[in-house]
């Protein structure tokens, strides 16, 4: 059985972290709680200068240690320490977690975007309604004045044939063979084909 290692007996006493990572690579438990609780502290103050959310720092310190555990078999001594490669990785990730939020709150946003854009062209819609209406008004006035009644009093006030022919006081056959005769010169005058 291994002799444990002691932190913090005095400023010296630092575990060697190199060392240690190698035998986390072989599956040694004890080594990763020696290497925990060395780097838990730098760790977590890398993720909090990164995110400056206490509860996202700490899910991040989380993350990089299960990484070193996972992955202490990929530290090359020769590219730099221990600490630095575990604080690069706790760099890293924490930058990855400010992407992630800031790609989350911009596609929230283009989605609200979306969720506010009209399915079809406001402007267009208006100036062809507009135009249509044009249309419409001058193709009324070429109506007689019983043709233009009858079709404004049952088409654009919705009263029947018998309350367009009551209010004008004609006979119901007159009003209908007018609002028929009215439509047939609108349909024309508009282009619209039967």
């Amino acid at each position: 059985m291994k002799e444990p290692v002691h932190i913090g007996r005095h400023p010296s006493a630092r575990p060697d972290l190199e060392r240690l990572l190698g035998e986390v690579a072989g599956g040694d438990q004890e080594a990763f709680a020696v290497i925990y609780d060395a780097t838990v502290s730098p760790v977590l103050g890398v993720a909090h200068r990164v995110l400056r959310d206490q509860a996202q720092s700490e899910e991040v310190a989380q993350d990089v240690l299960v990484e070193v555990w996972r992955t202490a078999a990929r530290y090359r001594p020769e590219r730099g320490t221990a600490i630095n490669w575990i604080l690069t990785l706790a760099h890293r990730r924490a930058v990855d977690r400010v992407r992630s939020v800031e790609s989350s709150i911009a596609r929230e946003h283009k989605a609200a975007l979306l969720d506010h854009t009209p399915e079809y062209d406001e402007v267009t819609e208006q100036v062809e309604a507009r135009f249509e209406r044009e249309q419409v008004k001058r193709c009324l006035r070429t109506l007689t004045d019983i043709q233009r009644q009858s079709v404004t009093l049952a088409y654009y006030r919705g009263l029947t044939y018998r309350e367009v022919a009551e209010l004008l006081a004609l006979p119901l056959g007159t009003v209908k063979t007018r609002l028929r005769d009215g439509l047939i010169r609108l349909r024309d005058c508009l282009g619209v084909s039967a």
